[in-house]
């Protein structure tokens, strides 16, 4: 058995469950799952005090995190996946009743300015709707993961202990992003937005990326070939939900495996690529949409995201 065992998160899922059953593993190394009941407070605690050697993280917190500094560098193992054009939920009978109309308002935001589903829900109004974000006062929440980010001055918390899905429905915010489960008495903004989404996807290629997978700078230096090792398995575990996908095998689907199932239906292709290559417009895409929105300075160069090892492997 290899020497080198990591401290790993990342959630029980489809394409992930043959690498967590031990079906798969890496050759040279030992991955010791650990359980985060709340997955997001594995990418704080990634963030603002290194926990774990391999973790599982939101896109733009990655982001984020990489500009300020903080030492660990993503695989190009995209793990999660979906469409946010249902984010954006509003009160029956509001005053709002297109996106057009969040101008000029104030939206509320679950969690962090910075949070990925808010980022691409946000991309979505504007390239779509043509709604300016700048135009839009939105109101967090909670806090950053990334202590260090300080938003743009249309961003303005909500006192501690609110509840934003109350404020919708009294009218005292105009909309809400990102909360889950939807709450029963709130609707979408965007009529029918699982089919908006695939609309997106089959006219522009529209794919969001919500999650990819971290490791710590100083093991992924110590060990030259680890981040191309854990690549293959984490690719492997994927491979094989997928054909099981293509075999319409899975006998209690849950709705991420049939959004994958109507994914490889549309595109002919394997719904949860990994690689740079295979996914360079969609990470330019989250890029711009994070820069427009002032959470990155500038645009990073893809390759200086993904350890060395990986910029040419694809799976």
């Amino acid at each position: 058995m290899p020497d080198l065992r990591l401290r790993t998160v990342t959630r029980t899922q489809g394409n992930n469950a043959a690498l967590k059953q031990g079906a798969v593993a890496p050759s040279a190394s030992v991955l010791d799952f650990e359980e985060v009941p709340v997955l997001v407070g594995a990418f704080r605690r990634m963030v603002r005090g290194l926990e774990f050697d391999v973790c599982e993280m939101a896109l733009t917190t990655y982001l984020c995190a990489r500009a300020h500094g903080k030492p660990f560098t993503a695989l190009p193992v995209f793990l999660v996946r979906g469409f946010h054009h249902g984010a954006v939920v509003t009160a029956p009978g509001s005053a709002v009743r297109s996106p057009a109309d969040l101008e000029g308002r104030t939206v509320g935001v679950n969690r962090g300015y910075t949070v990925t589903t808010g980022v691409w829900a946000r991309g979505v109004l504007q390239d779509e709707y043509g709604v300016d974000p700048d135009r839009v006062t939105w109101a967090p929440s909670g806090d950053e993961h990334v202590e260090e980010y300080r938003p743009p001055a249309n961003v303005r918390p909500l006192p501690p202990k609110s509840d934003p899905a109350g404020l919708v429905a009294s009218g005292d915010l105009a909309a809400l992003v990102g909360v889950q489960p939807d709450p029963p008495d709130l609707v979408p903004l965007i009529p029918d937005p699982d089919e908006a989404g695939y609309a997106a996807l089959r006219e522009r290629g529209h794919y969001p990326i919500n999650h990819l997978i971290v490791v710590r700078d100083d093991l992924l230096a110590a060990h030259p070939g680890l981040a191309a090792d854990l690549f293959a398995a984490f690719t492997e575990s994927k491979t094989r939900y997928v054909d099981r996908l293509r075999r319409d095998a899975i006998a209690d689907p849950t709705p991420t495996d049939v959004m994958h199932r109507r994914v490889l239906e549309i595109t002919g292709a394997d719904p949860l690529p990994y690689g740079i290559a295979p996914n360079r417009a969609v990470l330019e895409e989250l890029i711009r949409h994070a820069t427009r929105q002032h959470i990155l300075d500038r645009a990073p160069p893809i390759e200086d995201l993904f350890a060395a090892g990986t910029h040419e492997l694809t799976g």
